[in-house]
Parts: structure tokens; C-alpha cells; sequence
């Protein structure tokens, strides 16, 4: 191909464009176009419309990955999930991804099976791949985020960080005063034995949800009974295991407050088991409000977490951060007590 650029066509170009070559056809420099269609005000007006005439007219799409080299911006964000398998993370990744998306970024989405040293190589690796944000759920590793941001700019947010401790920025449900409605319900319904069903990783959730039971056990003058507290794995078989060893109980308890609805799930195959009825012999309260809860049999009554709402408002955190704005470093939203037909006032002896 020879002669002088602007004779070049642009049927020849076509198959392979790229901004070489609209430069070319243009007979500027690569920078020259680079700022036309990024609207430079060092470009004049009128070659600043005739190169993006002619990108127009042949199909240029400006590279993701050039712009960012240009920019210094990539628009995209990072998420690390404990597993995608999660509905409750499902949720919340809706959320993230509406807020990502209405602000022009993309997202990035990475499995740590729950496991802390790969939770933080994923979130290395996301560095390394110059997404702009972090935002990680369920975190195992928490306030140790700290550290890894003294080294780097990338902002990180987390959400329902599952350990103790001071991190730099996070969104969570407000745990306990949740779990003292979830137990004020049973309360007020009659029920004087009332069991926690706990998760035995030692998760911080756990443990302000065990709180708050105690402290509303407290409030309406019951003796709190060691006995009645177990703990599955937060799975549907962990919870029925676990609600089996209350069933073998002498005075077994008339109701279960459980720390999630998947432990509730399994709580409920396991009440059967033991040739129980749901909620005639035994009530049965939740926590998330998973979709499912409200489709098993009985409907389940639990405490709703607004996961979509979470993930935004971790999502605009994050972005307000890279715009320079500082707001609110940790939010607490409140839960919601949902009722259905899992719970209902103990039988008369």
C-alpha cells in the first residue's frame, strides 16, 4: 500500500482497524486522535469532527485497555464471594453490578472458597489487574485489610465481614438488634424455651446474634440454658444434625432461633425426623430471608437482610471513595422481621 495517507481507504483498513489507522486516514498523530475521542480541548474543533467522522463511519471501537493505559482509569471493580454457590451472595451481587453498571464501571468477580490466604491472593491478584476497587463478602480475613492498604491506593470495602476487628470501610447488618426481634417474636408468642442454633466457625455474626438473643432472654426475665445452644455449619445438614441433639433433650425446647435459613432449613427435616410438627410442637425462626424461605413448607419467619440494598450501598461507597469523597467508613442496616408460618405460640402442656 503506498501514496499518501489520505488516499489510504477505508475498506482497507476495515478488517484491522485500529487507531494507527484512523490516524493514518486522518494524517494526524496517534496522540491527535487518542484526545479527539476523548474530547481534548487541545484538539481543534474541526479535526477533532473529522477524526471522529472517520471513526464513526468505520466501526472504530476504541480499546478498553488502551483507554485505561491512557487514563489511568480501567472502570472496572473487583468482587471476591466465599462461593458463588451462596444465594444470599447472589443477592448482593445484584446489587453490586446495577450500581457498578448506572456508574459506567464493569465488575469483576473471583471465588475464594472461603478459604482466608486465597481470599487474599484473589484480592492481590485484583491489584495486579488494575481494577480500581475491591469489594470482598464474607470476608475471613477483616481488619487485616489494613495492612494491604497502607501498601496500595485501591480502595476496599467489605461486606458482612465475617471476623472482628477494625477495618477501613464496610457495610453489615446490624446483627444484634436484629437477632433480639427475631427472639422478642418468640418471646411474645409464649415461648419460655427458646434454643440457639449457632455456627461453630466462630464467625463475628455468630457471635452478635448469639448476643442479642441473650440480651433479649435478659430483658424478659428468662434464664439463659447453656444446654439449649448448638451450633451447626451453616448448611442444611449442620442445622438438622445440631437441632437432633435439642430434640433428645429432657424439656426440649418449644422454639430455635437459627443464625441463618440455610441452618433453619435443615432445622426444620430435622424436627420431622424426631416426629415433630412445624410450628404445632416446634417454632422455628431464621435469619437473611433467603428467596427459598418463603417457599418451603411451613413458610419460614426470619429476619430479612436487604442484600441488593447492601451491595449498592457498598458499591457507592467505593465509588465515592475513587471520586475523593469520604463518607460513613462503616454502615450497619437494620434488619427486618418477616413473618410467615414457622412460628406460632407452644402447645399447652
Amino acid at each position: 500500500m503506498t501514496g499518501h495517507p489520505l488516499l489510504v481507504t477505508l475498506n482497507e483498513v476495515r478488517q484491522s482497524l485500529s487507531i494507527k489507522d484512523v490516524a493514518r486516514i486522518a494524517n494526524v498523530s496517534h496522540s491527535t486522535v487518542s484526545r479527539a475521542l476523548r474530547d481534548s480541548p487541545l484538539v481543534n474543533p474541526e479535526t477533532a469532527a473529522r477524526i471522529k467522522k472517520i471513526a464513526l463511519e468505520s466501526s472504530y471501537r476504541a480499546s478498553a485497555v488502551a483507554r485505561s493505559l491512557a487514563t489511568s482509569k480501567t472502570h472496572t471493580l473487583g468482587v471476591v464471594v466465599a462461593t458463588v454457590a451462596d444465594p444470599f451472595i447472589a443477592e448482593v451481587i445484584s446489587g453490586i453490578e446495577a450500581a457498578a453498571r448506572q456508574r459506567g464501571y464493569s465488575v469483576f468477580l473471583a471465588n475464594s472458597d472461603g478459604v482466608a490466604d486465597r481470599e487474599t491472593s484473589v484480592v492481590e491478584s485484583f491489584e495486579e489487574r488494575r481494577v480500581e476497587g475491591i469489594l470482598v463478602l464474607a470476608s475471613r480475613v477483616g481488619s487485616s485489610y489494613r495492612t494491604l492498604l497502607e501498601k496500595t491506593s485501591i480502595p476496599i470495602v467489605l461486606i458482612n465481614n465475617y471476623k472482628f476487628g477494625d477495618c477501613a470501610y464496610s457495610v453489615d447488618i446490624d446483627n444484634v438488634p436484629a437477632s433480639r426481634e427475631a427472639t422478642r417474636h418468640l418471646i411474645g408468642l409464649g415461648h419460655r424455651r427458646i434454643a440457639y442454633l449457632g455456627d461453630r466457625f466462630g464467625f463475628n455474626s455468630d457471635t452478635e446474634r448469639f448476643s442479642g438473643y441473650r440480651q433479649e432472654l435478659a430483658a424478659a426475665d428468662i434464664a439463659f440454658r447453656p444446654e439449649f445452644v448448638v451450633h451447626g455449619d451453616g448448611t442444611p445438614p449442620g442445622g438438622e444434625a445440631a437441632v437432633q441433639q435439642l430434640m433428645q433433650l429432657p424439656g426440649r425446647p418449644t422454639a430455635v432461633f437459627c443464625y441463618d435459613d440455610m441452618t433453619a432449613l435443615g432445622a426444620l427435616r430435622g424436627i420431622r425426623a424426631a416426629g415433630l410438627r412445624v410450628p404445632e410442637d416446634v417454632s422455628v425462626v431464621g435469619f437473611d430471608d433467603l428467596l427459598i424461605a418463603s417457599y418451603v413448607e411451613p413458610a419460614l419467619t426470619t429476619i430479612r437482610q436487604p442484600k441488593e440494598h447492601m451491595g449498592t450501598l457498598a458499591t457507592e461507597m467505593i465509588l465515592n471513595l475513587l471520586s475523593g469523597e469520604k463518607g460513613e467508613a462503616n454502615v450497619k442496616v437494620a434488619g427486618e422481621l418477616i413473618v410467615r408460618k414457622s412460628a406460632c405460640p407452644p402447645a399447652v402442656p
